[in-house]
């Protein structure tokens, strides 16, 4: 048994102000932090990210260069065949479950939304195979409207960073909503993410590296190089 009085540190949440110079660090270090999947309209980006799911956004993006050719609006997908969608999008992974999700969606964009994008959260996760880190994709990044992305990086830093404590992606977003401007959460999203690719890795975190080393507890990290 440990020791009277002992246990594992104390956990703590950062204070906004904390938070605000993090992003502000990141903002000059990833300038040019952005959705990296390519598309046209806000149907293609809602299609490639659908396709992102355990799926690397370069291979997303070598998969729809000719999926958009031949499907580029949601019309055009309605009228697929089954097989001939998953054949064509079989390098993203899941592409049966993938495909079914994409017909599906756009049979509904079509007959239920006049065959556009719907521009709300609630008309969005009604969508097959869409859920929150999908519409807060299509939200912040096609429309404007401010949309926080939890992802396995942003599930990550955000944890490591003291934002929050919480492992359900949809807690994690209420709280780092709550901690956030709501100017600025797509913007987040994509700086959190581009860190995580870079520096703040899983398993081990580049932390010799990291710019917001001094502001960040590294709460849950073990190792670090």
């Amino acid at each position: 048994m440990p020791a009277a009085g002992k246990g594992p540190p104390p956990v703590t949440r950062t204070s906004p102000e904390q938070a605000a110079r993090v992003l502000a660090i990141l903002e000059k270090t990833y300038p040019d932090a952005e959705c990296a999947l390519h598309f046209s309209s806000p149907w293609q980006l809602l299609v490639a990210t659908i396709l992102s799911a355990q799926c690397t956004d370069q291979r997303v993006n070598q998969v729809t260069a000719d999926l958009f050719r031949t499907y580029p609006g949601p019309r055009e997908m309605a009228e697929a065949e089954l097989q001939d969608l998953e054949e064509a999008i079989r390098p993203t992974g899941f592409f049966r479950n993938k495909a079914k999700n994409l017909l599906g969606c756009a049979a509904a964009v079509v007959g239920e939304h006049g065959g556009e994008v719907p521009r709300s959260m609630g008309e969005l996760t009604a969508l097959p195979g869409v859920g929150r880190k999908t519409a807060n994709v299509v939200l912040g990044t096609a429309f404007g409207i401010p949309g926080l992305v939890v992802d396995t990086h942003v599930k990550r830093l955000s944890r490591r960073l003291g934002w929050t404590q919480q492992t359900d992606p949809e807690k994690i977003e209420t709280e780092l909503c709550e901690l956030l401007p709501r100017n600025r959460w797509t913007r987040a999203g994509h700086l959190l993410i581009h860190h995580g690719r870079a520096l703040c890795k899983a398993p081990t975190p580049v932390c010799s590296q990291c710019p917001v080393l001094d502001l960040c507890p590294r709460q849950g990290v073990t190792k670090s190089k």
